[in-house]
């Protein structure tokens, strides 16, 4: 933590968390507690109000958006059909959100969730294999804002095998194309690994560096 934070520093904290706009006065005195809080990470440039801020503390307490049934998918990698479409978690992210911002964030669903994904049915009786893509969105930030609700958005995705040896991505995006990737041998590691991802948040992408994840 490059400052210590003052007691003057706490009462911007509440200041933001009470403001509708996460706005602070621009005095001298408070732009110099805003440096020292998003040096500590305690605060991120709101995605929502121009010149607003938001808490990781308010963020900690959003919900996180994954798809139900990933959690079960290393006792049948074979059948993704059993995930929850992306399409489906991406409306229930949108439906958290106010209905000022929903708007906006629909304007990141083909970016995020992607075209719909239709399995491939069994051929001559032999289930074709899916490959694996699952979104998930998480309060945080990146060097740009985060998508609208201050979420940064990320997927699971199974990669072609290299050598024989099936390999999985963890990548999670800010607003732009700024990205944190994370490569693993098994699906069993990648899904602890997300555990742990979201189990973190709210974070900055800079800090997934600490988590094994490449800034790209």
């Amino acid at each position: 933590m490059p400052h210590a934070l003052t007691p003057f520093d706490q009462t911007v904290l509440d200041l933001i968390d009470h403001s509708p706009t996460g706005s602070v006065p621009r005095t001298p005195t408070h732009d110099e507690s805003i440096t020292r809080l998003l040096a500590a990470q305690q605060v991120y440039h709101s995605a929502d109000f121009k010149d607003g801020f938001v808490t990781t503390r308010r963020l900690a307490s959003q919900p996180h958006f994954v798809a139900t049934g990933l959690a079960d998918l290393a006792a049948h990698p074979d059948d993704p059909s059993q995930l929850e479409a992306n399409g489906t978690v991406f409306d229930r992210y949108v439906a958290s959100l106010p209905q000022a911002q929903r708007l906006r964030a629909e304007a990141f669903r083909l970016a995020t969730a992607g075209r719909p994904v239709h399995h491939r049915p069994k051929a001559g009786g032999v289930l074709v294999h899916d490959p694996i893509h699952s979104i998930f969105l998480v309060p945080g930030t990146g060097p740009k804002t985060g998508l609208p609700g201050n979420y940064l958005r990320g997927s699971l995705d199974e990669l072609p095998a290299a050598g024989g040896q099936p390999r999985f991505r963890i990548q999670v995006l800010d607003s732009d194309t700024d990205a944190a990737v994370c490569e693993l041998p098994t699906l069993a590691a990648a899904l602890e690994h997300l555990h742990d991802l979201i189990e973190s948040a709210p974070f900055h992408l800079s800090e997934l560096e600490a988590l094994g994840f490449e800034l790209r």
